[in-house]
């Protein structure tokens, strides 16, 4: 007993059910005694257990040795297998490079792209909620407008009192408000009969007016008739318009409605600046320009609408393409790559491979039409981002052709030699 080394004390310590700790000069005669006393307790027990444990450490052993001969023989395995792991590696190498070769591609299209149209995206939907809400507050705005009451008589009314009217040659107080009241009432008169002609025009015109600007003759003969207001009356109260610089709701106009008329004898019709139409009128008519309005700007948030939509569908085959061209790059690869080690093998007749007949192998004859603009794309992309595929032009079957040559990575150069 006082012969066996750390290891196997512990293994037969452990064998009798003892699990020791660390085994050190001050400790081995301790885990010596115990192995002793151990060995005592199990020959009392009887030798058929002795004879189980031993058969237990002798098939340990046995495992031992036998996986010896397993590292032996895996070895040889993997030396035959060797060439298949060097495949293997190979690819693998060549997805990675293309995935570092391709992060720049990647970041910036697929990326920049689908950020820059969720920052679109959120953009007009924010202006949508904001357009929204104008359109509300417009639609509110044009009613109130439409609904408020047009502007008073009385507006008028106090502007032409805040101006002087000439009495003719007379100065005499009682000849001055004479004057100035048979003006006024004429003015007033004149006011009312365009404002409800104008509103009536508005408002359907139920008397077949070819124009709120009514002529100045049928103006004159209202006015003669209602307020018995002579010709020279009348003319004095349409010189008074022309020279006042107060708005009092009555526009004169010539024959050319663009031209400022200033004198009386050019003034061809006579329309009033304020419509008075009724309240069923007024509400109509606000309810009209604000339902066109309305309908003007839902056609212009359905069209926003649809050009988001349209936009986020263009985005979206965007980057479906982008991925499928990465996806057909990563096939040609691998198409090329195995091409050449099939030659190394003496498995293919030349190193290269024709450019038509990897499209050929890899896309179907009824795809090929669909699946141009992709391929297009790829075979652009491995002209300019993958160095271990070149292209070259040979001369096949009597005609000139391009085609991929596999350059093999240094590395993998190097561990071959």
């Amino acid at each position: 007993m006082a012969g066996l080394s750390d290891l196997e004390l512990r293994r037969e310590l452990q064998a009798l059910g003892f699990q020791p700790g660390p085994i050190t000069d001050t400790t081995r005669n301790v885990y010596r005694n115990k192995l002793r006393r151990l060995r005592g307790e199990v020959r009392q027990r009887g030798e058929e257990r002795l004879r189980e444990e031993a058969r237990a450490r002798g098939e340990e052993r046995l495992r031992e040795e036998a996986r010896a001969r397993g590292e032996e023989r895996l070895r040889e395995e993997a030396r035959a297998r060797g060439e298949e792991r060097l495949r293997e590696e190979a690819r693998a190498r060549g997805e990675e490079r293309l995935r570092v070769a391709t992060r720049a591609g990647q970041a910036g299209a697929a990326r920049a792209r689908p950020e820059v149209g969720r920052r679109l995206e959120r953009y007009l939907s924010r202006l949508l909620l904001w357009a929204s809400l104008g359109l509300l507050l417009v639609f509110l705005g044009i009613l109130w407008v439409k609904m408020g009451k047009p502007s008073a008589p009385q507006e008028a009314e106090d502007n032409m009192k805040l101006l002087p009217v000439d009495c003719e040659t007379k100065t005499d107080e009682f000849c001055q408000a004479k004057q100035k009241a048979a003006l006024l009432e004429v003015l007033h008169e004149l006011y009312n009969f365009l404002a409800i002609q104008a509103g009536n025009f508005e408002c359907g015109n139920p008397e077949k007016l070819k124009s709120k600007c009514i002529p100045v003759m049928e103006a004159q003969e209202y006015i003669a008739n209602v307020t018995g207001s002579s010709s020279a009356k009348f003319e004095a109260a349409l010189t008074w318009i022309l020279n006042s610089n107060k708005d009092v709701g009555i526009w004169l106009k010539g024959e050319d409605p663009s031209e400022l008329v200033t004198t009386v004898d050019k003034v061809v019709c006579l329309e009033s600046a304020r419509p008075r139409m009724g309240v069923g009128c007024r509400l109509s008519r606000a309810l009209l320009t604000a339902v066109t309005n309305v309908l003007i700007f839902f056609w212009c948030l359905a069209f926003l609408w649809g050009l988001l939509i349209l936009l986020k569908y263009r985005w979206r085959k965007l980057e479906e393409e982008e991925q499928a061209m990465y996806e057909m790059v990563k096939k040609i690869i691998d198409v090329v790559q195995d091409h050449y080690v099939d030659w190394e093998q003496d498995m293919e007749r030349y190193p290269y491979v024709g450019i038509l007949h990897v499209r050929d192998t890899l896309i179907p004859p009824q795809s090929r039409r669909r699946m141009k603009r992709v391929w297009d794309r790829a075979v652009e992309f491995l002209a300019s981002n993958e160095s271990r595929i070149q292209t070259e032009s040979h001369r096949v079957a009597g005609e000139d052709m391009l085609v991929w040559r596999w350059t093999k990575p240094s590395s993998f150069s190097d561990s071959e030699r």
